[in-house]
């Protein structure tokens, strides 16, 4: 059992060892805008811990220690890395990563934010929990719609890192729910202002797909 308290582990756990954990886990997935993000990070922190606090106090299976997942952002002074810092202090919880393999962007290893964090594991270890083909095919069908309407309006198509950042975002969330049977979900921005170009918008992915489901979110 993770203590959901007290200073992290001297080692990060890794491979079978942090699944093995990860199981016992309620996890807690934050997502939004980068280091782009224009706002203070302690008034989102503020927000979120406000709305959270109450769900994770209420949820049905307490006796799971809660763990706020990252997935490989570095630290900078705003944005997601900043906020899922600041707010795994503010709800007292530590946090557990989940990353690109090295063969896909190395750099995502190399960065990540690792401050609190007890284990870690890789994009795919996590792909035996999903459907990954199903997942694939509806990223691939949203990015084609996304990179077809900026086209339209005259702009550029999207990075081809957007696919494994989408990839990585739904494969989280749906392998979380899978191994632990419950997730809480919430956004750094009201659902209405998430950009329709952005990573964080391809959460309707996975609800379409219904990876989780609605009420998962805060």
């Amino acid at each position: 059992m993770i203590s959901p308290t007290g200073p992290a582990a001297a080692a990060i756990l890794t491979g079978s060892a942090a699944m093995t954990a990860f199981k016992g886990i309620h996890p807690l997935i934050i997502e939004g805008m980068g280091a782009y993000d224009p706002r203070d990070p302690s008034g989102v922190v503020s927000r979120l811990a406000s709305a959270l606090k109450p769900r994770l106090d209420a949820r049905i299976d307490g006796t799971k220690p809660v763990l706020l997942i990252t997935q490989g952002d570095p630290l900078a002074e705003r944005g997601i890395s900043a906020i899922t810092r600041a707010l795994a202090t503010e709800l007292n919880v530590q946090r557990g990563l989940i990353i690109l393999d090295p063969e896909v962007a190395d750099y995502h290893t190399r960065d990540a934010d690792r401050e609190n964090t007890i284990l870690e594991l890789k994009y795919s270890e996590l792909l035996e929990y999903v459907d990954k083909e199903r997942i694939e095919a509806a990223v691939d069908e949203a990015l084609g719609r996304k990179n077809n309407d900026r086209l339209g309006r005259g702009d550029k198509e999207l990075a081809s890192y957007y696919k494994d950042f989408a990839m990585l975002q739904e494969v989280t969330k749906a392998a979380s729910k899978t191994l632990t049977g419950e997730i809480t979900i919430a956004h750094t921005q009201l659902k209405e202002e998430i950009s329709e170009f952005s990573v964080t918008s391809f959460y309707k992915v996975g609800l379409d797909l219904d990876l989780y489901k609605e009420e998962d979110f805060v």
